[in-house]
């Protein structure tokens, strides 16, 4: 205490032997750190008459004013600082004080985050920066995967339509069950049956008129047109279901793209 009186009186007698001295800034930091932030404050002025762009004694001045609680002239100089000098931590950190003596705990935060980029490896301005963050940004549930809540990722899974069923290939088609054969107590007593002959005129040599009233031989007499129909309604039926399967695809893979984008925002917005 002693010795920071003795360098404060040196430097007094400094200034006043040459009132021109840029020592009035030393001697106003010196004022402000050891409590005496009026006489910084008087100090200040004197010597930003002479010397106005003088930033080192701007800051003095914008910090003494701030532990005087005069924090709108305290703002209005230290903003003036950081017009010349963006990446000023002292000014930095004096703003960010103003705004949490005001009570303004999300500008506070976000200008005390600005000085920890500047001073990572500042242990007070981290615990500062943990604590305002506590109180100003509301508290993730514990049960948070990759940004997205539990209850969120589920409207996204209910959102994806749900993969289109494989068309069986013929051959791992399952067979229809056979019907059991029916027992004596089921079928009765069985009565023969005596054969019928069909009409003489019914019968047509081959390549001659037939029963069907068309020739033997006949696709379409034997009932092969109706074949083809039937496999060429297979045919678009198949076709359909690709169609289906492909546009299924097409919706899947664009939600889950904006689900992919969610996450990276969510992941992005928690960084910042």
């Amino acid at each position: 205490m002693v010795a920071d009186n003795q360098r404060i009186d040196d430097l007094r007698r400094r200034v006043q032997k040459d009132p021109s001295s840029i020592a009035f800034a030393q001697l106003a930091e010196e004022l402000r750190r050891a409590g005496r932030c009026e006489e910084a404050v008087e100090v200040c002025h004197a010597g930003l008459a002479i010397h106005p762009a003088y930033l080192s004694a701007r800051v003095t001045l914008g910090r003494a004013l701030v532990e005087l609680n005069q924090l709108d002239d305290a703002l209005a100089e230290l903003e003036r600082v950081l017009k010349s000098a963006p990446d000023n931590l002292a000014a930095i950190r004096g703003v960010a004080e103003i705004f949490h003596r005001r009570g303004d705990l999300a500008q506070a935060l976000q200008q005390y985050r600005v000085a920890l980029a500047l001073a990572k490896n500042d242990p007070d301005l981290q615990q500062t920066v943990a604590d305002l963050a506590k109180q100003v940004e509301p508290q993730q549930p514990a049960h948070v995967a990759d940004g997205l809540s539990f209850e969120q990722m589920d409207e996204l899974f209910k959102a994806v339509p749900a993969p289109p069923k494989p068309v069986p290939h013929e051959s791992e088609q399952v067979p229809t069950p056979e019907a059991p054969p029916l027992t004596e107590a089921h079928a009765g007593p069985i009565e023969p049956v005596e054969p019928i002959e069909p009409p003489a005129d019914s019968i047509a040599p081959a390549g001659g008129p037939g029963v069907a009233g068309g020739e033997r031989g006949d696709p379409a007499a034997e009932g092969h047109q109706p074949i083809a129909q039937d496999a060429k309604g297979s045919a678009d039926t198949v076709e359909s279901v690709t169609t289906a399967d492909h546009a299924r695809a097409e919706q899947t893979i664009a939600t889950l793209e904006r689900w992919l984008d969610a996450i990276h925002a969510a992941r992005t917005q928690r960084g910042a």
